[in-house]
């Protein structure tokens, strides 16, 4: 034990003192001559709780074979030996590094991942060789200053650890073209950072960063950027100078909005999925001319720009669970789109049978329906050559083909009476004016008593119903969700009237009023009781639990986290029995 301890001081003589129970079995001495020859040793894996001393000193000692055998063949020069360049220490249980690692100073990979590092020797910044370094998957919570000593490391994994902070001097590491920091703790990128002018990918995901400093711009070889999961509100404009970059990953982030990149020419892959984004511009889309990949699932989107067809190397569009309820015909003119997702959107123009029918087939019928969704000039405002497609006022095509009057998404306070005009001697059977600012129903709604039959005012600011709905009496389907807390008008909630429209329809009326209304559905379901029994269809509210008459549930496309996605998956009679378990008694 003597002689160990020794060989841990540095004894220069310690090979030839080393006993033989000294020798972990863990390390065999054949792995060791092998090493001296091809100068790589890797002993991932072994369950070491330490690095035996020998192999910090595997270039310096005289090996103890040479004392066994005193004719040495070609095989067995020990002194023609190779630098130890390459060492791999990862998936053992390492709980700090010795720093007698400067005794290697040949070495260009270190890798001691997956272990239960908490601290790095500063002796690490003598290897002034080394060209990668992966400590990831361990516990550490701060690296030393002396790393960033080497001018020549080009690749340095620190993801899966705990660090809260960097050192300032971060940019002296003017090699790096490989850096990943991704899940630890970090709240800002120190200063200095930009200095990294030849990375090429970068990880920051799965931090707590707010935002990101300006001057990253400087990465001029920056190819990829992954920020996913973190707090960031907005990205610096200044990213969009950025030519170089390939892939940005913005996911589960905060953003209200897509950035701005005109300058990212080469930009391929934009994954913005699980923000908080309503809008998608004309200005997000017209410069990726370079895109294969567009993810921005989970998002709040209320509608698809027709400037999206400029991406005409578009492979994937993830579109899943926005809010978008009609997509532009000209979709269907991206040749190379291989992959749409459009599922938990309340899409109104396509039916459902044909969105489950696959990509291709959706682009097929989406085609079809560009030479019917051209208008005529003097049904539509003067048409320029500045006129993007996104900006049509009324879409006539939609009232003459599928009888639907839609001014929605507007943010309108009224609806412009050439609307209604257009509707001239062709009767419609759908209104969605939802999506605007509207204080109140429109007047002129009642000007389409005899065909409407599915009226859509979701999404506005209306505080009461006025008379004017009362008069559609082939009013089916009236959708007034997230509108500010009303009543319905008394004739709508009169059992003689509802009687009466019923019987005109053929079926009863379908409501919606999901979050509020709260005065409609406590009324609604008290009279139910007494009249609409077997024959009511669909009613939406808060007290639904409450109703005894038959039911049928339409809520796909919502985040419920009550009741829990077993008992919706159940069907009508399990959501009603839940929501009837939860009335206070």
């Amino acid at each position: 034990m003597a002689a160990a301890r020794r060989a841990r001081a540095g004894d220069s003589r310690a090979g030839f003192r080393r006993a033989a129970d000294e020798q972990s079995p863990a390390v065999p001495q054949g792995l060791i001559r092998a090493a001296r020859k091809s100068g790589q040793l890797n002993l991932a894996g072994r369950g070491l709780g330490e690095v035996p001393q020998h192999v910090w000193r595997i270039n310096l000692d005289t090996p103890e074979e040479a004392h066994q055998n005193l004719s040495f063949g070609a095989a067995d020069r020990w002194w023609e030996q190779t630098d130890l360049t390459k060492l791999i220490l990862a998936s053992n249980q390492l709980q700090c590094l010795s720093e007698d690692i400067r005794l290697l100073p040949a070495l260009t990979v270190l890798d001691v991942h997956d272990n239960q590092l908490t601290s790095l020797p500063s002796a690490l910044g003598q290897l002034e060789n080394l060209q990668k370094l992966d400590v990831s998957h361990n516990k550490l919570k701060s690296i030393p200053e002396e790393l960033l000593q080497l001018s020549h490391l080009k690749s340095l994994l620190l993801q899966h650890n705990e660090l809260s902070h960097l050192p300032d001097g971060f940019g002296q590491l003017v090699s790096l073209e490989e850096l990943d920091l991704s899940n630890n703790h970090l709240t800002d990128i120190p200063t200095g950072f930009a200095l990294l002018i030849n990375l090429v990918r970068l990880n920051l995901a799965c931090n707590q960063l707010k935002n990101l400093p300006a001057d990253i711009s400087a990465m001029k070889s920056l190819r990829q950027l992954d920020c996913t999961k973190n707090y960031l509100e907005t990205v610096p404009s200044e990213l969009a100078t950025m030519a170089s970059l390939e892939q940005l990953y913005l996911r589960k982030n905060k953003l209200r909005s897509l950035p701005e990149l005109p300058s990212c020419k080469l930009l391929k892959e934009l994954h913005a999925g699980e923000n908080q984004i309503e809008i998608l511009n004309a200005e997000n889309l017209k410069h990726l001319n370079s895109l294969s990949v567009l993810e921005l699932r989970d998002n709040k989107i209320k509608s698809v720009p027709e400037e999206i067809t400029l991406l005409q190397k578009l492979e994937r569009l993830d579109l899943a669970n926005n809010d978008i309820s009609r997509l532009p015909y000209t979709l269907g003119n991206l040749s190379q789109l291989k992959f749409l997702a459009l599922e938990g959107n309340p899409l109104r123009t396509i039916r459902r049978d044909l969105l489950q029918k696959g990509t291709q087939e959706l682009l097929k019928y989406l085609r079809s329906r560009i030479q019917d969704d051209t208008t005529s000039p003097s049904e539509e405002p003067p048409v320029t050559a500045m006129t993007l497609p996104s900006e049509s006022r009324i879409n006539t095509h939609a009232i003459t083909t599928l009888k639907l009057l839609e001014y929605s998404e507007k943010q309108a306070a009224v609806i412009p009476d050439d609307v209604f005009d257009a509707v001239r001697s062709n009767p419609v059977t759908s209104v969605n004016f939802s999506k605007n600012q509207l204080p109140a129903v429109p007047p002129r709604i009642v000007e389409l008593k005899d065909s409407v039959c599915d009226v859509n005012f979701g999404f506005n600011k209306i505080s009461s119903v006025s008379l004017e709905l009362c008069t559609l009496h082939k009013l089916t389907h009236l959708d007034i969700r997230f509108v500010m807390s009303v009543g319905l008008p008394f004739p709508m909630t009169d059992q003689h009237w509802l009687k009466r429209n019923t019987q005109k329809s053929g079926q009863a009326l379908r409501l919606a009023v999901v979050k509020g209304l709260v005065s409609v559905t406590e009324s609604f379901s008290e009279m139910l009781r007494g009249y609409l029994g077997a024959n009511q269809k669909t009613i939406l509210g808060v007290y639904l639990g409450g109703i005894t008459v038959e039911v049928t549930l339409l809520l796909e496309g919502n985040p419920f986290r009550t009741p829990r996605a077993a008992i919706l998956a159940k069907g009508t009679a399990a959501v009603l029995e839940y929501l009837r378990s939860r009335i206070p008694t």
